[in-house]
């Protein structure tokens, strides 16, 4: 029985922790956010909740405005049998597959396929902690920790401070939970060549001896494949190059402990190049939408809180010492879930007895990740030496993510001091470590008792909410001292099981209240449900765009639950032509100049410009009443007023001329100069079309489908013409004239116009224009199509 304690212990504590999906079906996702914070789901839910729905978490909506759209339209595109190239619902058209986030080929989304989304959204996010836990219980098994102090390190990891705060994303953790796995690979490679010895483990082959034949070998080769590109596929870069940069740091070190095999090196290069082959799938796309897009602009790190603030290492200790968002008394610097980097009271404590106490290289290794890794995340000079030089990736990245290795190597090391606790080894010392513990809390505590009379900015309240935060952090605190004295007391009695399991329950209970506190789980029905405004603009035929004049009504993303194309997106990669043209748009003038205003979330919201006609919205979303000509009220629903353009532009269109420039300043000043019509003239940004006449036929025009990935326009036309798509222009989208009576097809060349989109030269008598979008990048030619 005794063997199957911590397993029992873990899934009980799993099952405690998403009780409210087990038992009372209730989703791991915040789309009471939705209903709350947002029109027209307010409206809807006015009569009962006239202030609107209470919501548990308002910091938690990226994962219903972002992960969870992009992930469904994925799998909505996958069903039928067609890679998900294009997003047409944010941006006027944008990248789905190379936005990266999408997870596009992580292989757990095969639930989606057998599952309703939801369920198995939730199944998705069930999985992170689990296997979390289990790929780091069994990598520390195998450097032969003792069990309990496995679980523990275990524990401490799925449930840390880390994979709560990004626990419902669905991308972060996953990227996050494979290095446990990936690192056992390792070792298992390593031990199975006989080149490497882990703790009392014997190598199985004579040193020197390496037989790729083994059986094992293959096997571990595939299980390190098996988790490090899965890990890669997840959804977050940031996070995989931490891991894949500890990955290669410890197969280094492995290797240097070998002896420094050839053989070994080799199997690990082969590895390596496999990965990268496997993944180009990912690796080409991604790459040619960050060359073509904004990300440069995207963050400063000069702001405050982009480095983790050095009073917010108190949250390793106390994690809600500045209060949490989730009981709306948050006080401190900026983003709460960017700095908590809370394992638990009694984990920590370990850890820190372990860097300490423990003279072997696992415990330096993983010291010094720890230690790095908080160099780096807090405002050091270390760690702006990315952001002076530009370093590009780095210079983009925000360093708080750091806190995925922090959070790892202190799980691990809890285990370790665990182990030496368990052991007997140096058992008095930990007296100083828990006197340096005491020290700490005892500071709090003057803090939070007469810390008003000593900081300036410090209300009462803020104090008030401090000290209310401490009782149970000083509480854990305690009891783990009195456990910690028991465990000396008692080690060597029949009363010693008792008080590993009193530790594994109130690190459990510790860790528990601390996740459940801050992760929401929510009805099904607040799910993106639909209402009279919605159900509105569903009705209404043809191909059009919405947008809203207020960042409460349907805010960016949303549209793509219903299949709504809008011209707002939220997304950290977005094209850097597009930024442009709706900066130009909200200036009312051809200025396209960096900042913008506006980074990663673009709302427009001047509905007089000349580029939301062109851009083809046709409703304007409001709170408030709009009086402009071009204006008129179609409906309303609650709060939420819905007009329509008159002067919207149809999605495609034949031109009589064009204007070619040479230059983005040019064709942004062509395009608003209030003397030229767009559907009069179109401008093409492309010096080397010298062949393109100057008059074109006027033809008609019938979209007769448009789908994500492919449209097909029927045209008409007696003379040559000049086709217009407004749609975003991208170097993956190729056309095709076909001929009806001839059935046949040829390529034709899609042309960069009106800045941002897509114009098509049509011969004279041609029926019918095909344009689709394919996994052909070409990383180099820039806005050049064939």
């Amino acid at each position: 029985m005794r063997k199957f304690l911590p397993t029992i212990f873990f899934i009980i504590l799993f099952l405690a922790f998403f009780s409210p999906f087990v038992f009372q079906n209730k989703l791991p996702i915040p789309s009471d956010t939705i209903v709350g914070l947002y029109h027209p789901f307010r409206d809807a839910y006015i009569k009962d909740y006239p202030n609107g729905i209470p919501f548990k978490n308002f910091l938690i909506t990226d994962p219903v405005r972002q992960q969870y759209l992009w992930r469904n339209l994925s799998a909505e595109t996958e069903k039928r049998f067609e890679l998900p190239l294009w997003n047409p619902y944010n941006f006027a058209g944008t990248p789905l597959l190379a936005n990266f986030q999408s997870a596009v080929f992580y292989p757990l989304n095969l639930i989606f396929l057998i599952f309703p989304f939801s369920l198995g959204w939730s199944f998705l996010i069930l999985l992170q902690p689990l296997l979390a836990g289990v790929f780091l219980y069994l990598y520390l098994n195998n450097l032969k920790i003792n069990r309990y102090s496995s679980l523990l390190g275990a524990i401490s990891f799925a449930f840390s401070g880390f994979s709560i705060a990004w626990l419902e994303w669905g991308t972060v953790g996953h990227t996050a939970l494979w290095l446990p796995l990936v690192l056992l690979s390792i070792d298992k490679l390593f031990f199975h060549s006989g080149h490497l010895k882990i703790s009392n483990f014997k190598p199985a082959l004579p040193a020197g001896r390496f037989l790729i034949s083994n059986n094992k070998i293959r096997i571990w080769s595939l299980i390190f494949l098996f988790s490090l590109t899965p890990s890669f596929f997840a959804g977050h870069l940031q996070t995989f190059f931490y891991l894949f940069l500890i990955s290669a740091v410890y197969f280094f070190v492995r290797w240097l402990q070998s002896g420094r095999a050839k053989n070994v090196l080799s199997l690990f290069i082969i590895l390596i190049s496999l990965f990268f082959i496997i993944t180009l799938v990912q690796w080409l796309p991604t790459l040619q939408f960050i060359l073509l897009s904004a990300r440069g602009m995207d963050q400063d790190w000069h702001n405050e809180g982009w480095f983790i603030p050095w009073q917010n290492l108190v949250q390793f200790i106390a994690p809600d010492f500045f209060g949490n968002p989730a009981t709306l008394n948050y006080w401190g610097m900026w983003n709460y879930a960017e700095f908590v980097g809370y394992i638990g009271i009694f984990p920590f404590i370990m850890a820190i007895f372990a860097m300490f106490n423990r003279r072997d290289k696992k415990t330096f290794f993983f010291g010094s990740i720890f230690f790095l890794s908080l160099i780096f995340s807090l405002p050091t000079i270390f760690a702006k030496i990315p952001y002076i030089l530009q370093i590009p990736f780095l210079s983009t990245s925000q360093p708080t993510r750091l806190l995925f290795l922090t959070n790892f190597s202190l799980a691990v090391l809890a285990a370790l001091g665990s182990d030496l606790l368990i052991r007997n080894y140096q058992r008095k010392q930990i007296i100083y470590v828990l006197l340096f513990f005491l020290v700490v809390f005892a500071g709090l505590w003057i803090f939070v008792l007469i810390g008003i009379n000593l900081f300036t900015g410090i209300t009462p309240e803020n104090l008030l909410v401090a000290k209310r935060n401490l009782f149970f952090p000083t509480l854990v605190f305690a009891i783990s001292v009195a456990l910690i004295f028991a465990w000396d007391r008692l080690s060597k009695t029949n009363s010693s099981i008792i008080i590993l399991l009193c530790i594994v329950i109130t690190v459990v209970f510790d860790l528990l209240r601390f996740g459940t506190k801050f992760t929401p789980f929510t009805s099904k029905e607040f799910l993106f449900p639909t209402t009279k405004t919605i159900d509105f603009l569903q009705k209404q035929k043809g191909q059009f765009r919405i947008m809203s004049t207020d960042d409460r009504i349907l805010p960016p993303n949303f549209s793509i639950a219903f299949h709504l194309q809008s011209i707002a997106g939220y997304d950290p990669l977005y094209l850097l032509s597009y930024g442009e043209l709706i900066a130009a748009s909200e200036r009312n003038g051809p200025n396209i100049s960096p900042p913008f205003g506006f980074n990663r979330i673009i709302t427009p919201h001047n509905y007089e410009s000349k580029i939301i006609d062109l851009l083809g919205v046709k409703f304007v979303l409001s709170l408030d009443d709009i009086h402009s000509p071009k204006l008129k009220k179609v409906f309303q629903e609650g709060k939420t007023r819905v007009y329509e353009n008159n002067k919207a532009l149809p999605r495609s269109f034949f031109v009589g001329k064009i204007k070619l420039v040479n230059d983005k300043q040019s064709a942004i000043e062509e395009l608003l100069d209030q003397d030229n019509s767009p559907q009069r003239l179109a401008v093409v940004l492309d010096p080397r079309s010298i062949t393109l006449s100057d008059k074109f036929e006027i033809g008609t025009v019938a979209i007769s489908q448009y789908t994500t990935n492919r449209l097909i326009i029927n045209t008409r036309n007696k003379g040559h013409g000049f086709l217009v798509l407004m749609d975003t222009f991208y170097p993956t989208w190729h056309a095709k004239i076909c001929s009806m009576a001839e059935s046949s097809c040829q390529d034709t060349k899609i042309y960069l116009t009106n800045y941002n989109f897509r114009g098509i030269e049509v011969p004279k008598n041609a029926e019918a224009k095909r344009v689709e979008n394919s996994l052909r990048p070409k990383i180099l030619t820039g806005i050049t199509l064939r």
